[in-house]
């Protein structure tokens, strides 16, 4: 039976790396449907809706969606499509392995680096909940749930034991906001000492930036609110070559959405240029997520591969090649 996927292309870059990425799984040769749907700026333009009601109605049939990068307007404008997606279909965990690729020339580049990283996705100061209190005070609220909190560190360490990992370190503030993140600290040690085979760290998030850009080698698994997720997991893709290299997963208990983290490239939209390897890579994620764990090995071992060879790689990653043939390069991995 053919598995049922909700592509939806994005904005600038988005709909040239969906389109070689949907190649690529076409070609392990799963039996995939995919049903196209817009989201972004170009439903806007097109519907004049950001989200228009057919993405929820596809995604509610096929409870899996493959999403390239949306455009987000900053200090103004509307709401993330990120976070509004993650919000209706419950999509309370973000998960970001980090890998290095063969042959990337990056300060890390001798070490195997390989974390992993479950960022919650549901609250925190992504709750958007802003007011102005006066003129010129404007106040944002950061909610932490007892709910939530226990939620993602529960996936965090069932993943970790899971495929054996070292250990697993939470990321906090709680020195100082003293309720909220201190909560969050507590939920994990709570489920922490319901896997106690899994060693388990704190650090606070000042210092965990500083020891992932000297001795990232020394992390493995790492829960943390939103905010901190949002910039440790940008941090942590700079280690092994940048956002066009990383996958991302967002998981629910009944939907799941598998992403490129990476902006919409405006300036190379359109020409070839754009480099679709995180969202090959999450195309990997998707594919696991469904069972097809062979394909998905074989799919990981062909970018892998790819760049072991040298290319023909993009731009972006010292090469010249176009979008079509680093895909093409791929799939003759395959």
């Amino acid at each position: 039976m053919a598995h049922l996927i909700t592509v939806i292309p994005g904005d600038g870059i988005g709909p040239e790396v969906a389109e070689a990425t949907v190649r690529a799984v076409t070609a392990t040769g799963v039996d995939i449907e995919w049903e196209t749907v817009e989201a972004g700026a170009r439903a806007l333009a097109q519907h004049g809706q950001l989200i228009p009601d057919d993405v929820f109605a596809s995604l509610e049939v096929s409870h899996v969606g493959l999403k390239g990068p949306t455009t987000t307007p900053v200090g103004g404008g509307h709401q993330s499509i990120n976070v509004a997606l993650r919000k209706k279909l419950g999509l309370y965990t973000n998960f970001r392995p980090v890998r290095m690729l063969p042959g990337l020339k990056t300060r890390f580049q001798d070490l195997a680096l390989d974390l992993a990283i479950f960022r919650e996705n549901t609250e925190d100061l992504y709750s958007g909940l802003e007011h102005e209190v006066v003129p010129g005070v404007v106040e944002s609220l950061k909610i932490i749930t007892r709910n939530a909190s226990l939620r993602i560190a529960r996936a965090a360490f069932e993943w970790a034991r899971r495929e054996s990992r070292r250990k697993v370190t939470a990321i906090h503030k709680a020195n100082i906001m003293k309720m909220s993140d201190g909560l969050f600290l507590k939920c994990c040690r709570e489920v922490a000492a319901q896997f106690p085979d899994i060693p388990y760290t704190e650090l606070i998030v000042d210092n965990a930036c500083m020891q992932l850009v000297m001795r990232p080698e020394t992390f493995d698994v790492l829960v943390m609110p939103n905010l901190y997720g949002d910039i440790i997991s940008d941090l942590a893709a700079g280690l092994v070559g940048g956002l066009g290299i990383v996958p991302g997963a967002n998981l629910g208990d009944h939907h799941a959405i598998f992403e490129a983290v990476h902006g919409t490239a405006p300036d190379i939209a359109g020409k070839g240029l754009a480099n679709p390897t995180a969202l090959m890579q999450s195309a990997v994620l998707m594919l696991a997520h469904l069972g097809e764990r062979q394909a998905a090995a074989r799919l990981h071992h062909a970018i892998y591969q790819t760049y072991a060879a040298g290319g023909p790689l993009t731009g972006d990653v010292g090469g010249s090649a176009s979008t079509s043939e680093f895909t093409s390069a791929v799939i003759r991995h395959l």
